[in-house]
């Protein structure tokens, strides 16, 4: 999971010790301690400015500093008391230019005067049209603690993404509409290059892998797995295909990937679900089909999630119960298996869609909380459909008859609980692809990351 950075400066106007007239300092430095300690705990990491800022000169200096440094992901500016909002707003601007998250922490308490110092900072940031996000809340209080984190969090996702390149071997898949790019619109709004190869070096590589790789990644099949594959023909070249392909995205430099699979590899050399499977249990965020959107949902969720991410098809959707099954054609991280049953290796099984054959991956989805989400665009605007869900697996006497009601019992499957109106979902909805991400604090670090990017954001 993704550690965010940010800048920690506290304002206002009454400081370096003044007293109100009750005698006690305006600024409270136990409380600010308290308030850092508490976040560091909660996994965000802090450079402090040590000046309480309220001159313009002093809000220049700050903020220029983390404005110029890299590793700060996003600035909280903490209320210590109240303060002239022209003498900050135009620093805070400068530092928002460069697309770094700004948000502003009032901690309740009478004794101060922070709400009155936090409020009028939000309500300037509005005046001026600067993106922020507006915290009232305790530091005792973990769900405000989380809306300060997941902040974090998703202005880290989005330097992350700064100046990342997408790669995307081979052309569009199986006629997808619904997840393709268009590489000035990723460029204006994510600061993503897409950067495109040919299928034939990934293939060429493929044949070049000596016999010693296979039989390494042999030894690692054995502990995810516990057996390696069968040796023919078609499993060599699925394994081949994933070392190939792995090589070749580490000498390119991609941060993550899209793949076409069929037609062409699937029908030339080997279907791509083993090699996808075990890119995601990489931690390499990645798509089939070349479908860009999914690709950028996988990356998001991987860098949130303390676990691998699996996207399937919406295989079926039960409006009575909520229940969706996500059914992916044979790939998924092997360790997102249940306790019904480990994860087995099986064949790609469609010879419409891709005739060379190949591995693919068997099994039932572990029991857990998270997310579905899919980015896509409408009318050419990119927007998010995000819901909470919990996946569930079905008693042992009803495994197989589960299985075996999509026709292809042999692909993974997740039997997930959407919490949210399915109706509206449906409507939402933009692709048969949902992505999946185990951990429930996935949902509000998504929706910031929306926000700070200007992606609208669908709650269903």
């Amino acid at each position: 999971m993704i550690k965010p950075t940010a800048g920690f400066i506290v304002y206002g106007v009454h400081k370096d010790g003044l007293l109100d007239p009750m005698g006690k300092p305006f600024i409270d430095d136990e409380l600010i301690k308290e308030c850092k300690q508490t976040l560091k705990k909660n996994g965000v990491g802090l450079i402090e400015h040590e000046v309480v800022i309220a001159a313009k000169q002093e809000a220049r200096e700050a903020l220029k500093k983390y404005r110029d440094d890299d590793e700060v992901d996003c600035i909280i500016l903490f209320s210590g008391t109240w303060v002239w909002a022209a003498h900050l707003i135009a620093a805070i601007r400068d530092f928002a230019s460069t697309g770094k998250g700004v948000l502003i922490w009032t901690h309740p308490g009478s004794q101060g005067w922070r709400p009155v110092g936090g409020l009028v900072m939000h309500g300037a940031l509005k005046e001026a049209g600067i993106r922020h996000k507006f915290v009232y809340g305790s530091a005792n209080d973990q769900c405000e603690i989380d809306k300060i984190t997941n902040y974090c969090r998703a202005s880290h996702l989005k330097n992350m993404l700064n100046m990342s390149t997408i790669g995307a071997f081979g052309g569009r898949g199986m006629g997808q509409t619904c997840g393709v790019a268009d590489p000035s619109q990723w460029m204006k709004v994510f600061g993503v290059d897409i950067d495109s190869r040919d299928t034939t070096q990934v293939v060429k590589k493929a044949n070049e892998i000596s016999s010693y790789r296979i039989e390494q990644l042999e030894e690692r099949l054995v502990k995810l797995f516990g057996k390696t594959p069968e040796r023919n023909a078609a499993n060599e070249r699925s394994m081949r295909l994933y070392l190939a392909l792995k090589e070749i995205i580490n000498e390119e430099g991609f941060d993550f990937y899209t793949i076409q699979s069929f037609p062409g590899l699937g029908d030339d050399y080997s279907a791509t679900c083993f090699t996808q499977s075990m890119m995601l249990e990489d931690r390499m965020p990645t798509s089939t089909l070349s479908d860009f959107n999914t690709a950028m949902t996988v990356f998001l969720l991987s860098k949130l999630s303390n676990e691998p991410i699996y996207y399937g098809d919406l295989q079926h959707i039960d409006k009575t119960n909520n229940e969706i099954k996500i059914i992916g054609d044979g790939a998924i991280p092997p360790s997102l298996a249940g306790d019904l049953e480990p994860p087995g290796y099986a064949e790609h099984g469609i010879p419409t869609e891709g005739e060379a054959g190949g591995l693919s991956i068997s099994l039932v989805c572990k029991e857990g909380k998270g997310v579905l989400a899919r980015l896509g665009r409408n009318n050419g605007e990119f927007e998010m459909v995000i819901t909470r869900c919990s996946i569930n697996e079905p008693s042992p006497d009803e495994l197989e008859k589960r299985k075996n009601e999509c026709g292809i019992p042999f692909w993974p499957h997740a039997f997930v609980t959407a919490h949210c109106d399915i109706d509206k979902l449906l409507e939402y909805w933009n692709n048969e692809y949902a992505c999946l991400g185990y951990g429930e604090k996935l949902y509000d670090a998504l929706i910031d990351f929306c926000d700070l990017t200007g992606i609208r954001v669908l709650l269903p």
